[in-house]
């Protein structure tokens, strides 16, 4: 228990020693005095409350005398209540909430029973739904670790959390139980735009169940929920249905795939045109940069769902006909592979030409540098001269607007025909390069 539970119990110790001191005590309004003192103790009580994580207020409320436990629960946030009423135990539970059970929220929990091949959604919204129901597919979405405590204690597993899992090892990551049960933990990917990534799931089969659970909300499960309850005989066990998941992640790729190239297609009309400015290739660049990690989350996703279906066939758990949609997802996983490798090429041929024009743009900043500075050498001769004294003594005799107008003429002509002499010279040198 953490110091801000120490807090609690010492404000509670403190409370009664206050509220006993102005009872005993004969003053005028006595009955204002304690109820303001009590009032205070209150709301410090409740903004304590609200800086302890559940788990600790669960703990408080188990640990603390009854009538302790029922003043604190009325200062607990309503919002938070249900999360608590997950965490104490069921005696404590009646005497705080009067029997009050603990629900879930309706995106938290999805199981589903197979009723004449079709996948069938059961109400599930607190623990007594769970009595009797035999589902073959219990989806858990943001699943607190209360939540999943009491689900998997009422199976008889124990249901991680798929974020923890990320670190693991990739040969930890599928793995049978010595009761059979079969854990796989594969990175799903979520393609929205700007916001791709790839989501961990944790999967487990458990007696004919299969159990996901996931923090994220994912494309891939919303598909394959809606394929199963309109399509009979989709699917015929949960590991039908582990498949099917794995399948439509495949696909979901494949489509996240047609969307690069119908991208890098309109890239690739920006970089051949004839010529792009600086501004433009910069935002080509960052396009092609955004493309080249969705490539890469997609490669590393159907790779990922490739040593998933490897380990399940391996295991030597699935029917023939399993057998033969595995075989099919690896096929089609194949096939993305070689997609994958051409985006790669595509990516890296439109990044080099788009750098290509960004130094085109260079050298072509430097030879107009490097004409100007041509054409005023001549001048800055004549000004250097024009600076001596030796241009006074030429020029005695001459009054000095006459002398410093024609010499500036004069250098002004200069500057015209060597301009016009490097201009010719280009022209004449295209043309020579163009008869060859």
């Amino acid at each position: 228990m953490n110091a801000l539970a120490d807090k609690v119990l010492d404000l509670l110790k403190k409370q009664k020693r206050v509220a006993g001191m102005v009872h005993n005590q004969s003053m005028p309004r006595q009955a204002i005095v304690e109820t303001l003192v009590q009032r205070q103790h209150l709301a410090e009580l409740k903004t304590l409350l609200q800086q302890l994580p559940v788990t600790d207020i669960a703990s408080l409320l188990d640990t603390l005398p009854i009538e302790d436990g029922q003043q604190l629960w009325p200062l607990i946030d309503q919002g938070r209540q249900n999360d608590v009423l997950w965490e104490v135990t069921d005696e404590r539970r009646d005497a705080l909430a009067d029997g009050r059970e603990p629900v879930f929220n309706e995106s938290q929990m999805n199981a589903f029973v197979l009723v004449d091949g079709r996948l069938q959604q059961i109400p599930i919204e607190g623990r007594k739904n769970l009595q009797g129901a035999s589902p073959i597919w219990i989806d858990l979405l943001g699943a607190s670790k209360a939540e999943r405590t009491y689900v998997g204690s009422h199976f008889g597993l124990t249901l991680p959390d798929p974020d923890e899992l990320t670190d693991l090892e990739t040969s930890a990551r599928f793995q049978i139980e010595d009761n059979g049960d079969i854990h796989l933990h594969s990175n799903f990917l979520l393609d929205r735009e700007g916001l791709s990534r790839s989501v961990p799931v944790a999967f487990i089969l458990h007696k004919g169940m299969l159990f996901s659970l996931r923090n994220e909300d994912l494309p891939v499960f919303r598909l394959q929920r809606r394929r199963a309850r309109t399509q009979p005989g989709y699917v015929s066990d949960c590991t039908d249905v582990l498949l099917d998941l794995f399948g439509a992640d495949v696909e979901y790729s494949a489509d996240s795939l047609e969307d690069i190239y119908a991208t890098l297609g309109k890239v690739g009309h920006q970089v051949l045109s004839e010529a792009i400015s600086d501004q433009e290739a910069a935002g080509i660049l960052g396009a092609i940069a955004e493309e080249e990690d969705l490539n890469g989350r997609i490669r590393g996703n159907i790779l990922d769902t490739q040593r998933a279906i490897n380990f399940l066939i391996r295991s030597k758990t699935m029917a023939p006909a399993q057998l033969d949609d595995g075989s099919q997802i690896l096929r089609n996983i194949d096939s993305l592979n070689s997609h994958t490798s051409f985006l790669f090429d595509k990516i890296n041929f439109l990044m080099d030409a788009t750098i290509g024009f960004i130094n085109i743009n260079q050298n072509r900043r430097i030879n107009q540098l490097t004409v100007f500075g041509v054409v005023f050498t001549p001048i800055n001769i004549l000004a250097g001269m024009g600076g001596m004294s030796e241009f006074s003594m030429m020029t005695q005799g001459i009054p000095w607007p006459i002398a410093y107008g024609a010499f500036l003429v004069g250098a002004a002509m200069i500057g015209v025909l060597t301009f016009t002499g490097l201009k010719r010279l280009e022209t004449r040198h295209l043309k020579l390069k163009k008869s060859r």
